[in-house]
């Protein structure tokens, strides 16, 4: 039976990673080669969605981007239901709606993490015929075994921290290589254990200075004579957890307006205190052991450049499963990664959540038995 899908548009939103321009690849390629659909692209995410500003694709846009970093349709991270407007906030669902009502467009392939993941949702639940794409290095999209990024991602970090200590041995320092991951550590644990990183710090384990102190001094009692420390920018020890805890608390409990925005300030100035937590990690580290400290802080090199092998497999096995869905009338998911296969799952079940490293993954259990330190 035919589809009743014939135009679909599709869209890369949030921060750009690795393997964007294979999923578009993979989708638009096999969406009008093999499915007939047209494909148009909107430019920027939800911007280009709710300003109207789109390309219609072809063959020829399709060709050669399969290597390509970053995204050939540019993105912006957006929120569609309070898409800010001469600096107010306002709900441009129903503009959207219009626009691809306009456009005649059937559907909308939307790439993105977390935050695209409730974007979809809000469009979904107006009645718009939405699918999402796992995208982001963190890996922290719940429902799916991985995220198209991540593998890249992880191998620019772990060959960081291989570069990293040639100077720490060469020097006798400590080296503290801060990698992404504000909330959920998949990527430091990752790129720390294939690295060799001696001392892994990721957000779900607050450290303890004292513990990750005695982690050195052991090593220089076995005659190592400098250390590499792995730290997720979401790493934080245990009392600026307390503090960060505390101050989420307080804006979660706030039940009127003046509250919210004194707990708001409050969280606010809670984070710019913990803002440079790694710098502050090595000058304590410096004085507990004697041992010079240095931090590098690794920022956007880790999700730029061309995709790997492992991370163009993906995208395009996911683009390609999204075009069978578009075709087939399944919307309303995320296409998820499981195993060497593909799994529609409902968007209530991803949006607004976050999948954390377990305590009791086997990737901790493996960093512990090789005697790496993970600062509890």
């Amino acid at each position: 039976m035919a589809s009743k899908v014939k135009r679909v548009g599709i869209l890369t939103a949030g921060g750009d990673a690795p393997g964007l321009n294979a999923v578009i690849r993979g989708f638009g390629k096999t969406a009008s080669l093999h499915y007939g659909i047209e494909v148009i692209g909107f430019r920027d995410g939800i911007r280009g969605l709710v300003e109207n500003r789109y390309l219609e694709m072809n063959r020829g846009t399709f060709a050669g981007i399969l290597t390509v970093g970053g995204t050939i349709l540019g993105t912006s991270r957006d929120k569609v239901n309070k898409y800010v407007v001469d600096g107010e906030p306002q709900n441009m669902v129903p503009q959207v709606q219009e626009n691809l009502e306009r456009l005649e467009i059937d559907a909308l392939v939307m790439m993105g993490g977390g935050g695209t993941a409730k974007n979809a949702k809000q469009l979904a639940d107006a009645g718009i015929n939405v699918i999402s794409l796992p995208k982001t290095i963190d890996n922290d999209i719940v429902g799916t075994d991985t995220s198209f990024g991540f593998a890249t991602a992880m191998e620019v970090a772990a060959e960081a921290i291989d570069r990293l200590h040639s100077t720490a041995h060469s020097h006798h320092r400590i080296i503290l290589v801060e990698l992404m991951g504000h909330r959920a550590g998949w990527l430091n644990l990752g790129a720390g254990i294939a690295g060799g990183a001696d001392v892994i710090l990721i957000p779900e384990i607050p450290y303890s200075v004292d513990s990750v102190t005695e982690n050195i001094k052991s090593r220089i009692a076995r005659g190592s004579t400098f250390s590499v420390i792995a730290v997720a920018e979401g790493a934080r020890d245990i009392q600026d957890t307390a503090d960060m805890d505390a101050a989420l608390s307080l804006v979660k409990s706030a039940n009127t307006p003046e509250l919210r925005g004194a707990a708001r300030t409050h969280l606010a100035n809670v984070r710019d205190s913990q803002r440079e937590h790694t710098f502050k990690l090595a000058r304590e580290l410096e004085a507990s052991t004697g041992l010079e400290s240095r931090v590098t802080i690794l920022g956007y090199v880790q999700r730029g450049g061309i995709p790997c092998a492992e991370d163009r497999l993906l995208a395009t096995r996911l683009g390609t499963a999204a075009a069978d869905l578009v075709w087939q009338g399944h919307f309303g998911v995320l296409v998820a990664a499981r195993g060497q296969g593909t799994e529609p799952v409902p968007l209530e079940e991803v949006a607004g959540k976050v999948k954390y490293v377990p305590i009791d993954h086997d990737w901790i259990a493996t960093a512990r038995k090789v005697g790496t330190g993970l600062g509890d």
